[in-house]
């Protein structure tokens, strides 16, 4: 968005977080005035903390152990659950960050703070799973041109190590993953990785039945597939918040009716709703009131309904007369 509008208020300092209250309004330049709404913040409690550092551990020493059983075991399977696992370890670091960042207050310089933070770490993550799964797909290839034996045995104890561990680290998340979308992520991806462990303990139960030694690299092929179907949502929406794209979870023309609907507005525009992390979402709009002017009632009103309706966190909405003398120059559809 552009950052000097002409006509467009100046936006009064970030309210604390956490704090919902309806709103707000400030008298603009002119015939103008906005308001911002209440928010909907939703933080994952502390508990969450110790959730995300037992994960870590876990998961870390874990990615240690089956490297090592894997490189012993000569197990191509083993491996690539390892680095899998280490980009999972890598991306609970990030989404850790993330969420401790996202807390922080706005300043002169970062006056949103640093909750784009969350968004930034999803799409590094992404990226991390896509580099890690392309290394495995490239050593299974060399290993179908020249099978190797594998001690599937150790591979069959290691694996199912790692579904209990992956296993007990979704638990430690089950609680918020109803609220919180990245606490939501973290559990589904550590239950994909229980998951793609139970492959492997399948793989090596193969091998050892009928001794077909291609089923180790194929195996990991298919882990490798996991991982780049399960990603690439991740991806394409990482790069669509990052875009400031409309999030795929807001109607922007429900919206934009209900604002039309709103009493004396005449036009709506200069509408936009972007992601200011993964899990709070801004609006700003300039709504033209001819003979009406400022509301305070229907503002508060408006955007306590664009917080607990639309899940609009953060409402910035400016009111104009729609003076033809004044023209608003941001009304065309085509001007950003």
């Amino acid at each position: 968005m552009a950052q000097a509008r002409p006509r467009l208020t100046a936006m009064n300092d970030h309210e604390q977080a956490g704090h919902d209250q309806p709103g707000h309004n400030h008298q603009g330049q002119g015939h103008g005035g906005h308001t911002h709404g209440g928010h909907a913040h939703t933080h994952a409690p502390a508990s969450f903390g110790r959730a995300f550092l037992v994960g870590i551990l876990l998961n870390g020493g874990f990615v240690v152990a089956e490297a090592t059983y894997g490189f012993f075991a000569n197990s191509l399977a083993l491996i690539a659950d390892a680095g899998h696992n280490l980009s999972d370890v890598l991306g609970l670091v990030l989404a850790w960050a993330a969420a401790s960042l996202v807390k922080r207050q706005p300043s002169a310089r970062y006056t949103y703070g640093l909750k784009r933070t969350s968004i930034l770490a999803s799409l590094a993550n992404a990226m991390l799973l896509l580099v890690a799964s392309g290394a495995i797909i490239l050593e299974a290839v060399r290993r179908f041109d020249a099978p190797q034996p594998v001690a599937e045995i150790t591979v069959i104890w290691v694996a199912l190590l790692g579904i209990a561990i992956n296993g007990g680290t979704a638990l430690g998340f089950m609680a918020g993953r109803k609220s919180d979308l990245n606490i939501r992520g973290a559990f589904l991806h550590m239950m994909t990785d229980a998951l793609v462990s139970l492959g492997v303990v399948v793989s090596g139960l193969v091998v050892l039945a009928t001794g077909w030694q291609w089923v180790d690299p194929a195996v990991s092929v298919t882990i490798a597939i996991v991982i780049v179907a399960g990603t690439w949502s991740l991806l394409k929406d990482s790069v669509n918040l990052a875009l400031d794209a409309v999030p795929g979870n807001i109607d922007r023309s429900a919206i934009n009716s209900y604002l039309l609907g709103l009493p004396g507005v005449s036009e709506v525009h200069d509408l936009h709703i972007w992601a200011m992390s993964t899990t709070e979402v801004a609006l700003t709009a300039h709504l033209v009131r001819p003979g009406a002017g400022l509301d305070d009632q229907l503002l508060s009103e408006a955007c306590h309904e664009l917080s607990h309706r639309f899940g609009i966190a953060h409402a910035t909405l400016q009111v104009e007369s729609g003076d033809p003398a004044h023209p608003c120059v941001l009304a065309p559809a085509e001007v950003v």
